[in-house]
């Protein structure tokens, strides 16, 4: 039987277009590679969800209810506020909007898609890619941020002549897991001190 559980749109959209494009590009041969891209962007999620859970808090309904809003979007605007409340505002008005919005203007190019024509001729591609960087943006405010994007870039672009299409975006997001798991460019921890252990009241 098939799965009929809703997922989130963020998933099928990012997933699908990964997928499809890859396919398109390169054929039966880029067939792994779709996958493996479409795998890819799919499991981000689950680092969503660990991210939000604390966030959306609530039972097991609240947080149900919150996957299906759960997107690149709703999660950029909630983690870059400062407060508990305006993050959890931030998570629902974006996603519920987006989504309300998503499926709306889904059915409206359904209905009258064909009275735009061509939709490469707008630029309408590279529109994704617009909206990623304007979330990506924000966060390049440390250097380790910066450095992973450029160099994700970098590695990327170098490989785009050399590999099948899908397989230079796998090979630049080793680059992140890399710097990652070694935190390289990354702010060591603080040592402990004497005096951050010492009472504010002082000695008695």
């Amino acid at each position: 039987m098939a799965d009929v559980r809703p997922q989130p749109a963020d998933v099928h959209r990012g997933s699908q277009f990964a997928f499809v494009g890859v396919f398109t590009a390169g054929g039966l041969a880029a067939l792994p590679s779709a996958i493996a891209s479409a795998a890819l962007l799919g499991v981000r999620n689950v680092a969503y969800g660990m991210r939000m859970s604390p966030i959306v808090a609530g039972g097991p309904v609240r947080k149900a209810a919150a996957a299906h809003f759960t997107i690149d979007e709703s999660t950029a605007v909630a983690i870059s506020q400062s407060q508990p409340r305006l993050r959890q505002l931030g998570f629902w008005i974006t996603g519920i909007g987006i989504f309300v919005g998503w499926n709306i203007t889904t059915l409206v190019g359904a209905l009258v898609g064909d009275v735009l024509g061509d939709p490469k001729t707008w630029g309408l591609d590279a529109a994704a890619a617009a909206a990623f960087l304007a979330l990506l943006w924000p966060r390049l405010k440390q250097r380790q941020a910066v450095a992973v994007g450029a160099a994700a870039a970098v590695v990327a672009a170098a490989f785009t002549p050399l590999l099948m299409p899908g397989l230079p975006v796998l090979v630049a997001a080793v680059v992140a897991i890399a710097v990652g798991w070694f935190n390289w460019l990354g702010r060591a921890s603080p040592p402990r001190t004497e005096q951050a252990d010492t009472p504010s009241g002082g000695e008695a």
